[in-house]
Order: C-alpha cells, then sequence, then structure tokens
C-alpha cells in the first residue's frame, strides 16, 4: 500500500523544517503530488493552530459581551454539533490591527491549546481521525513537520507535566487513528541537546527564544523541578526527548531516524532519497 503520510519529528533546531521541505521536493521530484504542512500552518489538516473552542453557551456568552460585532463573529466561526470553533488567527489577519484587542484576549484563553489536558486530547483526536477519513483513499502525500509527537508532548509534559504513561497514550492512539494511511515517521536526532538549541537562539528572534524558555521553564515539568533559565530549558528538552524516543520505540509504524546532528544538508539528501526510494 502507497504511503499517504509522511512525518518529521525531532527537537527544536534538529532541522525537521529543512527536513521537511526536502521531503517534499524529493516526491514531486519523483512525480508524487506532496502536500506539505509545516509546524504554524493555519489550514492545517490534522492540527488546530490559532483557533480557539466554545461551547454553545459559552459562545453564547461571548456574543452577547461584544453585541457589536455579534453577526461578524457568527458568520465566521466553524459549528461542530454545539461545539463552537474560532479561527482567530485567520480572524486578526482578516481585520488587522483594528482587531479589538479584548476580544483577543479573551479569545485566546480558549485557545485549543490552552485547554485542560484531557479536553484538548478529545478534540485533536476528533480532527486526526477527520483528516484520515477525509483523505485515506486520495492518492497525495501528505509531510507533516512536528504535529504527531512534538505537540502532544508539548501540552502534555512541558505545559502540564501530565504522567508520561498518558502522554504515550495519546501519541499510540494518533498513531491508530493513521495507521491505515501506511504512514512514515523520521526522526531528526541531535546528539548535542545544547548546543542545538543554542544554535536555534542564535538564529531565531530574541522575541522566540524568550518566549520558548519562558514557557519550557514556568509551568509543567519547568516549573515542578525548579528549572529556569537557557539551562532549565535544556533539561526539559532532554527529558522531552528521552519520552519521544521511548515512543519511537513503541511504534509499530515504518519509522526511520537521521542524525543531523553535524546539518550535513547532502548526506541528509541521500538518506531521504534512500527511504522514500522503497515507498
Amino acid at each position: 500500500m502507497q504511503t499517504q503520510l509522511i512525518m518529521i519529528e525531532g527537537l527544536p533546531g534538529s532541522g525537521k523544517s529543512t527536513v521537511a521541505q526536502f521531503v517534499a521536493e524529493i516526491l514531486a521530484d519523483k512525480g508524487v503530488e506532496a502536500k506539505l504542512y509545516q509546524e504554524g500552518h493555519l489550514d492545517h489538516p490534522a492540527d488546530y493552530e490559532g483557533v480557539s473552542f466554545y461551547r454553545e453557551d459559552e459562545f453564547m456568552e461571548l456574543l452577547s459581551k461584544h453585541e457589536q460585532i455579534k453577526e461578524w463573529l457568527e458568520s465566521r466561526v466553524v459549528r461542530h454539533g454545539n461545539n463552537n470553533l474560532i479561527p482567530y488567527r485567520k480572524l486578526k489577519n482578516e481585520w488587522g490591527h483594528d482587531f479589538p484587542e479584548e476580544l483577543l484576549q479573551e479569545i485566546l484563553t480558549r485557545d485549543i491549546y490552552e485547554l485542560p489536558f484531557d479536553e484538548h486530547v478529545s478534540l485533536m483526536t476528533e480532527k486526526w481521525r477527520s483528516f484520515k477519513e477525509s483523505n485515506l483513499h486520495r492518492h497525495s502525500v501528505y509531510v507533516f513537520d512536528c504535529c504527531f509527537i512534538q505537540n502532544p508532548l508539548t501540552i502534555g509534559t512541558v505545559k502540564y507535566n501530565i504522567p508520561k504513561e498518558k502522554v504515550i497514550n495519546y501519541v499510540l492512539q494518533l498513531e491508530e487513528i493513521v495507521r491505515a494511511m501506511n504512514p512514515l515517521l523520521i526522526y531528526i536526532d541531535q546528539q548535542d541537546i545544547r548546543s542545538t538549541f543554542e544554535k536555534a537562539v542564535h538564529e531565531r528572534p530574541k522575541e522566540w527564544s524568550d518566549g520558548f524558555i519562558d514557557y519550557y521553564t514556568n509551568q509543567g515539568l519547568g516549573k515542578a523541578n525548579g528549572y529556569y533559565g537557557v539551562d532549565g530549558t535544556i533539561h526539559v528538552l532532554q527529558e522531552r526527548k528521552n519520552i519521544e524516543l521511548e515512543i519511537f520505540d513503541l511504534l509499530n509504524i515504518s519509522k526511520r531516524k537521521i542524525d543531523n546532528s553535524h546539518y550535513d544538508i547532502e548526506k541528509c539528501k541521500v538518506e531521504l532519497r534512500e527511504m522514500l526510494d522503497v515507498l
């Protein structure tokens, strides 16, 4: 059976986004229609980016507080039964700088990645099921960057410090959902987590590194262990990697590792072509 889904995973700065782009290009060279969805894509078919969740009564309360834009909000919400999804990042892009700041801050508190863990998992597994059912019999190959393992670890371990077994079980649920798509997981490994993270800090805007360090040390696992600063962030990243590799070993789908410690682009491309030639 043809592989319909390729998932790229690894720590920040490991080269996931670059590898995902390479995979899409190699597939295109082979005449395969590849649909690449990288981290942060607002129309990701199996993830939520910049989307908030409201039950019907909560949404009605929100509308009552913002009567002046009630019709506008109602026309743009995505309804699923008694559940309402507000794609606030898209709405802000549409409205621009005039988007009411009070409304934005209120909606942000209901972001799907801010919800309690079990509620988040329920919404996400439903999203993955919908993706699988909609695309199971298509000939395209989807290439996903980081949403299969990284995102569950980010909310489960980094944000909430949920017991490891629950986080692992979440990923195994996703595995079971996509198994029929004959997925391939490519894990981009880095041997030196400190140098990898420091490289990412050096290359990316200061706002990114400050936000990342705050997220990793002021809640969840980091806060529980008293971690702080760059060193504390690296401790959390090491624990995250340990769990990721444990998950990797448990998965019963096609999977490969690439050691990208030296960022050797040509070597990486050769390994990827060899993997993809057998699809």
